[in-house]
């Protein structure tokens, strides 16, 4: 039987717990520290054991998956490098710069461990384990056989290079978080001029599609995960200033995303306008 330790129980995590269900998972998360936290609730549902440290949870496995935020993806990989056996797979999913990544092999490979970069190119749901992923590294093409075998159907072998996944993947979130962010920003202002509707209506002029619906969803990720989004964003800002372009629209966007993550509660208003004006009583 496959074991598999999961390092980061968030939204990504737990549904990879909940898709593997079946095998032996264990798993570790900072927030385990907190017995009261809502991952160390959440864990209670979940068929997986906890445990205390990273090098505990990673003894024994045979895939090792990093869902941690984009900042510690580094620091993971060098925590669970004492405990992995050799030639187990370790799939980083985090949303980190090429250089990062680049570390987070160094720490694995040494370790005697297989590094593989996966870049989620959608969210995780709804399609869950078949959410494209392009793997990276000179183990990918081995990895996607591997992985087929436990579920994961979005797996494509795209780089043999570490970093050239990860420049894919957070290129595209300038554009998708920076979309979010100027939905944002443009529905707070038109919404002080009671113009939010008409400016809907006009975006699908030029970029075809339903702004009403698209809108709100938008705006509520960035209230729900602002903060994540805002980390991913200056990850993106490195990958762009790495590429010698200096990073204006990354490092205004990782700021909004940021100031929208201090009105999560916002959130909770399905609709546009409620949204809006829950968020804009703090201006």
């Amino acid at each position: 039987m496959t074991r598999v330790a999961l390092i980061g129980l968030g939204e990504v995590g737990t549904v990879i717990a909940e898709e593997l269900r079946g095998l032996a998972i264990s798993a570790w998360d900072v927030a385990f520290d907190d017995p009261h936290s809502a991952v160390s609730r959440r864990v209670e549902t979940l068929d997986v054991a906890a445990c205390s440290n990273t090098v505990d949870a990673v003894r024994g496995a045979d895939l090792v998956i990093s869902a941690v935020t984009a900042a510690n993806a580094v620091s993971a990989a060098v925590a669970a490098a004492p405990g992995i056996e050799e030639s187990a797979w370790f799939l980083d999913l985090n949303s980190s710069s090429p250089e990062r990544k680049e570390s987070a092999a160094i720490a694995i490979e040494q370790a005697g461990g297989r590094y593989v970069e996966a870049a989620v190119m959608s969210p995780i749901e709804p399609k869950r384990l078949a959410a494209p992923m392009l793997l990276g590294g000179p183990h990918a093409a081995v990895f996607a056989e591997f992985a087929a075998e436990l579920g994961f159907t979005g797996l494509e072998p795209y780089a043999e290079t570490i970093g050239v996944a990860a420049a894919t993947k957070l290129c595209r979130s300038v554009v998708i978080k920076g979309l979010e962010a100027l939905l944002t920003e443009s529905m707070l202002a038109a919404r002080s001029w009671g113009v939010e509707d008409r400016v809907l209506d006009s975006l699908s002029n030029v970029l075809p599609g339903d702004w009403h619906a698209l809108a709100p969803y938008m705006i509520s990720r960035s209230l729900e995960h602002g903060t994540r989004r805002a980390e991913e964003m200056r990850e993106a800002a490195m990958t762009v200033s790495g590429a010698g372009v200096t990073p204006t629209m990354s490092d205004a966007v990782a700021l909004r995303q940021e100031w929208s993550a201090q009105h999560h509660k916002a959130a909770a208003a399905a609709a546009l306008g409620p949204m809006l004006d829950a968020m804009g009583k703090d201006l």
